[in-house]
């Protein structure tokens, strides 16, 4: 089988690693069928898609929407380099699924609006399949409303007509979205449970998602949802696009 391509940039290693393992879990893929290149560390090596059998981008404490002038050398290398890869996966419409930060990298690039409207405290939501995401392969296993983990300071505010609205809640009308027959992105985690959100909320003290001080509350506010089914959307883009 051809690998699967894991573009991360996470900063610290066991964010980065957990991340990693966490992907691997889910999906059910083995350690040498998931290739991780960390974006942050340094530039984005030659990649040929035709090498893999899709594309996860997983999620980052880079802002999209940030201003550019606000955002650090180490985001703007890493957009830079990641746009003409993107414009090749989306002109041949390769399996990709972005995870949080994917919702900006594939949002950004097909034209809809992202701002800090619709950002969400790290916490568990309530989730809910639109009649397309019912319809649709990746999502099949999964309950019409489940849980997720979320935690984000900038969202899709308005979708561009070509795209279609997979998921919502209540307090971020878009979850998940596809756009073409093969490009996913989900604003929540599909590769949390609570050990691994319990691990950001601690990396992550400082980076401006919840006030100095508040990682106990918040820590209490993650155990309290009940988070067991966003993982199988790993499962099932491997099940789908895997090939020799």
């Amino acid at each position: 089988m051809r690998p699967f391509l894991l573009l991360a940039s996470r900063a610290e290693d066991v964010a980065a690693d957990g991340e990693h393992d966490a992907v691997l879990r889910f999906s059910g893929l083995r350690p040498r069928d998931l290739h991780r290149v960390r974006m942050e560390a340094g530039p984005l090596p030659p990649i040929d898609l035709d090498d893999y059998s899709g594309v996860i981008v997983g999620g980052s404490p880079f802002d999209s929407s940030r201003p550019e002038a606000e955002k650090s050398d180490a985001q703007r290398r890493v957009e830079r380099e990641l746009a003409p890869l993107l414009d090749e996966i989306v002109d041949q419409d390769v399996p990709f699924l972005g995870a949080c930060y994917g919702v900006g990298t594939l949002g950004l690039h097909e034209g809809a609006v992202l701002d800090g409207t619709f950002a969400e405290p790290i916490s568990p939501v309530t989730v809910r399949l639109t009649p397309e995401g019912r319809a649709d392969p990746l999502l099949v296993d999964l309950p019409d409303t489940f849980e997720a983990y979320v935690g984000h300071k900038e969202a899709v505010r308005e979708l561009p007509p070509h795209a279609v609205l997979l998921a919502s809640s209540d307090t971020c009308p878009v979850q998940m979205f596809r756009v073409k027959e093969n490009l996913y992105a989900t604003q929540f985690h599909p590769e949390l449970d609570l050990d691994g959100i319990l691990t950001r909320i601690g990396v992550y003290q400082g980076y401006g998602y919840f006030p100095p001080g508040a990682a106990g509350e918040v820590e209490a506010t993650v155990r309290r949802g009940d988070v067991r089914y966003p993982g199988r959307i790993l499962a099932a883009f491997v099940r789908r696009y895997a090939r020799d």
